[in-house]
């Protein structure tokens, strides 16, 4: 289960998604989670999934391995979907006693599931086309203009990058004490929800205790680095725009718009 979150994990090959500029990458998810949450019938969630296929197809990370992280919101989709479909005022179509069904719960359930499978897959492009390091430099250089006002870029984007990467690390070490626990009799699945919780104490506190010594030896790595910020600092690898970024951002700009106009009924 653990390791189906593919969230936060690289999937190394050689693709038109991986060459991209990490700051098309960027401005291109957050365009596709707004798109979204802005379309709202059935033909721009169309529109929605044919350029998320076509942009895993040029990814070439299989579509498999993207599904995978499917599995871990499970839980958070079903109860997505039933909060819409029985508590959404509207024409009742099946009526239980007093649970009642309606026409505007049925769609608002259905937009909410297809809004949430997008926005987890399309998300997941972006980490699994794009190196924690080229991601730092790629919210760096986005949210430069903010340096004006003091704020501290380079350092959210490091913490930014950070966090993505101890996902899949900490991932693996849950996996490693949950096999230790199991090996010496503990048990997670059987009981009810208040034993399950119980039973998790035995998996946190190493867990947390692991998260901590990591992330002091990271601290204490950095500092015998001299590393002091970003400040003064140069990059081995500058971020340039190519003739490739600049096509895809003509792509995006055509998809958002095309999603405005479709996507709310204008036409």
């Amino acid at each position: 289960m653990l390791r189906d979150i593919t969230l936060g994990q690289y999937y190394q090959t050689d693709s038109v998604i991986h060459r991209l500029d990490p700051r098309v990458k960027l401005v291109t998810t957050i365009c596709f989670i707004v798109s979204l949450f802005v379309v709202d019938n059935f033909i721009g969630y169309l529109i929605a999934g044919v350029f998320l296929a076509v942009v895993i197809k040029l990814s070439k990370v299989p579509l498999k391995y993207m599904l995978r992280g499917m599995k871990s919101i499970v839980f958070l989709l079903l109860i997505a979907v039933v909060f819409n479909l029985f508590l959404t005022p509207g024409e009742a179509v099946v009526t239980f006693w007093k649970i009642k069904i309606t026409m505007e719960g049925i769609r608002q359930a259905v937009f909410m599931a297809i809004r949430l499978v997008f926005l987890i897959i399309g998300s997941s492009v972006m980490t699994l086309t794009t190196t924690p390091n080229n991601l730092t430099d790629g919210m760096e250089k986005l949210l430069g203009p903010l340096k004006i006002f003091k704020v501290p870029v380079h350092e959210i984007a490091m913490m930014m990058s950070i966090a993505l990467r101890f996902i899949p690390i900490l991932l693996e070490e849950t996996d490693k004490i949950m096999k230790a626990q199991i090996a010496r009799g503990a048990d997670f699945e059987s009981g009810n929800l208040i034993k399950k919780a119980k039973s998790l104490v035995p998996l946190l506190v190493p867990l947390f205790i692991s998260a901590f010594r990591r992330a002091n030896d990271l601290a204490m790595a950095m500092e015998a680095r001299c590393y002091r910020g970003g400040e003064h600092r140069t990059k081995m690898k500058p971020l340039i725009y190519k003739k490739r970024d600049g096509l895809a951002y003509g792509v995006v700009v055509c998809y958002l718009t095309l999603c405005i106009v479709v996507g709310r009924g204008f036409i």
